[in-house]
């Protein structure tokens, strides 16, 4: 029977990559999940597992060649070679990376470095769990735990951090905390190991000896403390760079040991030669010659304010935010618009049902529900603030994914209630609480938080009277919601006080014109001073 290998999804507005390196050839042997190739794409690198055990039969798309998703690469022979006693033995690095450790998932499952199994002498690797779709590292946040403390079966070890969402890791089995292998600020790869546990609980088993070269020292098993770099190759392993990288670095004039390679096991791959073009990422016998990249330059600190100052490091979190809101901006044309919404016969709705609505539902009544109707009433009527720009077309989204963007302790997330033109109050009100509790709690999967396509941000909740949200791409929309206050307001010629809240769009002026983007927010504003419009669609 002959199995298809295809594409994986790259992560979201990402179609296509480079195939950069094969690790399998035609005839080859393979195990269930054991990697056959690499894909490169702007962002990211992506590595494809083998769907299931055979032997490779042919390779369709070379190296160097670009793939689009679900695209054909290769084929295997299921079962033919997979148990042959001649089948060439795995290196430990391949172990690694197929999983094929002495943990099933992360939990022990018997297996040992140098007991018997169980819990009752054998050791139990601590490993990286599964990080989400297209996150292939995280950085070690907090150890819970250190070197000597007995610990229970699925209590939390340390936690992890993506560039997204908090991981934490549980104890595979109960036992004693034998080593440490990933210390706080490390980044660490996807199935690394973290740490061993002794199945002796009674705290008195010596931390184990590190293993000799070729268990814990296999590149691409753990990164280094300096920024996350694989380690480097075994001596005399010839490595082939990335095709794009080698393509990058004849243009800029660069050799490959001018280079940081942060691929596997030190491949230079398509960013690492961008920055060592300006001067970020050249290896250290090249730095002094590199250009540094032009950035503001800190004002002179006296002895006795640098004793007074602290610094910590960014967060993967806030340097993805960083990075994003910075990449929204420049490639956007983002314009704000506003108006003004009188509140009272929102409020006037709420106070009358909410007590009801609380009992029949089991959520309270709030206002993210009639803005979110509204919003969704407004999109039909201008869909090109449902839209998507993806290269030199526009894509009308013929749904409405909402993001809600939702402040945490660690930074902003925006996590997606699909389908919320679909929902009643209800659904949508039960699906916010929900969310923003996961969200504060740093629960939120990698899925929760794409695909949307129209963002809700109500900086009102912290005071904020006026702001111009920033878009979050590749959407060409985002309504910012802001303080209600009552302020003076001419009604039927007289002078009343009434509850008002300014309104702000940001909309992508490449496909959204002034014109569709202030008919958006000026149905918005009729949804919510007239609610009855949502029920009669007008």
């Amino acid at each position: 029977m002959t199995i298809e290998v295809r594409v994986p999804t790259l992560g979201e507005s990402v179609t296509e990559a480079t195939v950069a390196t094969w690790f399998k050839q035609p005839g080859d042997a393979v195990a269930a999940d054991e990697m056959l190739c690499e894909l490169e794409t702007d962002k990211v690198t992506v590595e494809v597992p083998a769907p299931a055990a055979g032997k490779m039969a042919e390779i369709v798309a070379k190296e160097g060649e670009t793939v689009g998703v679900d695209a054909l690469l290769a084929t295997i022979s299921e079962g033919e070679g997979a148990g042959d006693d001649d089948a060439p033995k795995k290196s430990s690095e391949e172990k690694a990376d197929s999983g094929e450790k002495n943990t099933e998932s992360g939990r022990g499952s018997g297996g040992s470095t140098g007991g018997s199994g169980g819990n009752g002498g054998g050791n139990v690797d601590v490993m990286v769990p599964t990080l989400g779709e297209s996150v292939s590292e995280a950085t070690v946040s907090t150890w819970f735990k250190k070197v000597g403390d007995s610990v229970s079966q699925d209590e939390m070890l340390c936690e992890l951090e993506t560039d997204k969402v908090s991981v934490e890791v549980p104890s595979p089995a109960a036992g004693t905390l034998t080593e440490i292998l990933a210390e706080e600020g490390e980044t660490v790869q996807a199935n690394a190991k973290l740490a061993v546990l002794s199945g002796s609980a009674d705290g008195t088993t010596e931390p184990a000896a590190r293993p000799e070269s070729g268990s814990d020292d296999m590149a691409g098993s753990k990164a280094d403390a300096n920024g996350g770099q694989y380690t480097a190759p075994p001596a005399g392993k010839d490595i082939e760079d990335a095709p794009s990288a080698k393509k990058a670095m004849a243009e800029k004039g660069l050799s490959s040991d001018q280079v940081q390679g942060s691929g596997r096991d030190g491949r230079v791959m398509k960013e690492d030669v961008a920055k060592a073009g300006s001067g970020g990422g050249a290896k250290s016998d090249s730095a002094p010659e590199a250009k540094a990249p032009a950035q503001p330059q800190r004002a002179p600190v006296s002895a006795d304010d640098a004793e007074r100052e602290e610094r910590v490091k960014m967060t993967r979190l806030r340097q993805t935010i960083a990075k994003r809101l910075k990449d929204s901006q420049n490639t956007a044309a983002m314009l704000t618009t506003y108006n003004e919404v009188d509140m009272t016969g929102v409020m006037e709705l709420r106070n009358a049902y909410k007590d009801e609505f609380l009992k029949k539902h089991g959520v309270k009544l709030g206002f993210m529900s009639f803005f979110t109707k509204a919003c969704c009433h407004a999109l039909k009527e201008v869909p090109e603030v449902n839209a998507e720009i993806d290269g030199t077309d526009i894509v009308y989204k013929n749904f409405v994914h909402m993001g809600i963007a939702t402040g945490t302790p660690t930074g902003l997330v925006v996590p997606v209630i699909r389908d919320a033109d679909a929902l009643s109050f209800a659904e949508i009100e039960k699906a916010i609480a929900e969310k923003g509790a996961r969200a504060r709690d740093g629960k939120l999967s990698m899925a929760e938080m794409q695909g949307g396509t129209f963002t809700i941000s109500n900086g009102g909740v912290y005071g904020s009277l006026m702001s111009s949200p920033i878009l979050n791409p590749p959407q060409s929309g985002i309504l910012g919601m802001h303080k209600i206050q009552e302020r003076p307001m001419v009604v039927n010629g007289e002078i009343v006080a009434r509850p008002m809240m300014y309104l702000a769009l940001s909309y992508d002026h490449r496909i959204v014109d002034g014109k569709g983007a202030v008919t958006f927010l000026v149905r918005v504003k009729d949804a919510l001073e007239d609610p009855r419009r949502l029920l009669m669609d007008l």
